[in-house]
């Protein structure tokens, strides 16, 4: 199993928004809705900037850095995984199923994040965006997920809340799944045809494993 990290495994939601309020709203002037600094999450955080920057690579450069400048600074705060994720990786490491993380944010900050909220310790897999070339909705980096796992991406599942993640782990071959806790709303996912929907990761583990 391959899983995204943030909104899929750990609760960032409000952390990320606050950065995005920051950089866009804040430094940057520009009046913004949550759903359009939202829109782009899941997707590599430099492509994001250079959205909001109208193409102007140096600005995207300096939002970029702004903006992990200031979402640095409320990890500190403390990252929690969502309320059932503990024990439902406890249940499917149990059941012998290898686990890894496939994550459009860098390694060093997925891997903190992850540490924070107790849970880094089921992943001996992650993929940060700065470990290879290509970023979701590319299927690259969750195929490099499963090279390392082991295992033939028909025999992966990757699970995610945000419509990139559904594109990737489909291209890549896997079976996706729809992780309806997390930031995007229910119809963003089932428009890209995820294999499986699940309101919780223990509802997963269920569907997976028997109640």
């Amino acid at each position: 199993m391959l899983f995204d990290a943030d909104g899929t495994l750990i609760d960032t939601y409000d952390i990320i928004l606050r950065s995005m309020r920051h950089v866009v709203c804040d430094v940057h002037g520009q009046q913004r809705t949550d759903e359009e600094l939202m829109a782009g999450v899941g997707t590599p955080l430099p492509a994001q900037m250079r959205g909001f920057a109208g193409g102007d690579e140096a600005l995207a450069a300096e939002l970029t850095r702004r903006y992990r400048e200031h979402n640095d600074a409320l990890h500190a705060d403390g990252i929690a995984a969502f309320p059932d994720t503990h024990r439902a990786l406890e249940r499917l490491r149990d059941a012998g199923l290898a686990m890894g993380v496939v994550t459009s944010k860098r390694h060093e900050m997925a891997a903190h994040g992850l540490e924070l909220a107790g849970i880094a310790g089921f992943f001996p897999v992650l993929i940060g965006c700065d470990d290879w070339p290509e970023s979701k909705p590319d299927p690259g980096p969750v195929l490099h997920g499963c090279e390392r796992l082991g295992l033939a991406p028909s025999a992966c599942l990757y699970v995610g809340d945000s419509p990139y993640d559904i594109r990737a782990g489909n291209a890549a071959g896997c079976l996706s799944v729809a992780a309806l806790w997390g930031m995007f709303p229910a119809a963003a996912l089932a428009a890209e045809r995820p294999a499986l929907e699940c309101s919780s990761l223990s509802d997963l583990a269920d569907a997976l494993l028997g109640a």
